[in-house]
């Protein structure tokens, strides 16, 4: 099979031909009929994230079709589409596994981290962290929802019932989230890079009642803010802009540093917490809201041998909604 391997971090992807992998007792062996492009890659790719094994596959937003099982499987059957998210296996027996939080689960393995992901012709899944799909959604415009939508509707929740949210970065994950706030009747105010009036109009399009840049006060205090993009000096912006009793939520995997920040703007029972990874009970629960909403995804399409340039456009803040390989 064609598969896109990481073999050092900073440097290019490389297109190569593999082996096709065989699924283990309890895995899938799925065609990769899809797979977004997340910046958790990019922190892969940049080192950003060490990476835990070299040559790896990334990629974990993978829409793909059962090909072949292992003999443990059960409940799937060759044919089916199923969606592979970012938690890709957990212990099962740790006190955060036997307490609803095996997001938090010490041995935890992560697709396209220390297991090969979906930029590949080819991927194997463990069946027990597979999706059904919802019917509505072709391949493409499914395959954000697996990471962007489960790891942003997990930080929604954390986010609770505030009337009035900022979101603070607007892209893949944000352009699935406003809908969903919008759908539970809350009103959210987009923060993008300063002078970008396109991602500002696509925001405000997408039920946004206000979008600004960063540098910009809203024009009413926050109850919640969530701060999908990977920059560290945001998190003070947004404690400035939530009343007192409210939450700032940090969505990303990896961040920049965080500047000091005076007392005064946590103070007045602000809290400031972090969203790792997501659960099982998440994906569950994300996709069966996405369709009443209903969810739609715009996408950036790219066929697998251009992965470096999706990723370039990630970086360079090109991509309007999320970014799709498509093998």
């Amino acid at each position: 099979m064609r598969a896109t391997i990481l073999t050092e971090p900073g440097r290019p992807l490389v297109l190569t031909e593999l082996p096709l992998p065989r699924p283990g007792p309890e895995q899938l062996l799925l065609r990769v009929l899809a797979c977004g492009v997340c910046r958790t890659d990019l922190h892969l790719v940049d080192g950003e994230l060490p990476p835990t094994r070299l040559p790896i596959v990334p990629g974990h937003q993978i829409v793909g079709e059962v090909v072949d099982m292992g003999e443990k499987v059960t409940g799937w059957a060759p044919g089916t589409r199923v969606g592979v998210p970012w938690l890709g296996w957990t212990c099962g027996l740790c006190r955060y596994c036997r307490t609803g939080r095996e997001n938090l689960c010490a041995e935890a393995r992560f697709t396209g981290y220390q297991i090969d992901g979906g930029f590949a012709e080819f991927a194997v899944a463990d069946h027990r962290f597979c999706f059904p799909l919802p019917a509505g959604y072709p391949d493409l415009a499914a395959a954000p929802l697996l990471c962007a939508g489960l790891i942003g509707y997990r930080a929604l929740r954390f986010a609770g019932e505030a009337e009035k949210i900022g979101f603070y970065g607007f892209g893949a994950a944000a352009h699935i989230l406003v809908q969903v706030a919008r759908y539970r009747g809350q009103k959210v105010y987009a923060f993008t890079k300063p002078g970008d009036r396109e991602g500002q109009d696509f925001a405000r399009a997408l039920g946004a009642v206000w979008a600004g840049g960063t540098d910009e006060t809203p024009p009413e205090e926050l109850e919640a803010a969530i701060v999908f993009a990977p920059a560290g000096e945001l998190v003070p912006l947004a404690l400035r802009a939530v009343a007192r009793g409210g939450v700032v939520v940090c969505a990303g995997i990896h961040m920049r540093p965080i500047p000091s920040f005076p007392y005064e703007i946590l103070w007045g029972e602000r809290s400031l917490r972090s969203v790792a990874n997501l659960t099982r009970q998440d994906g569950e629960e994300f996709l069966t809201l996405a369709p009443r909403v209903p969810v739609r995804t715009e996408v950036t399409v790219y066929p697998l041998a251009r992965a470096n340039e999706a990723l370039e456009d990630l970086r360079q803040g090109k991509i309007r909604g999320a970014a799709v390989l498509q093998p």
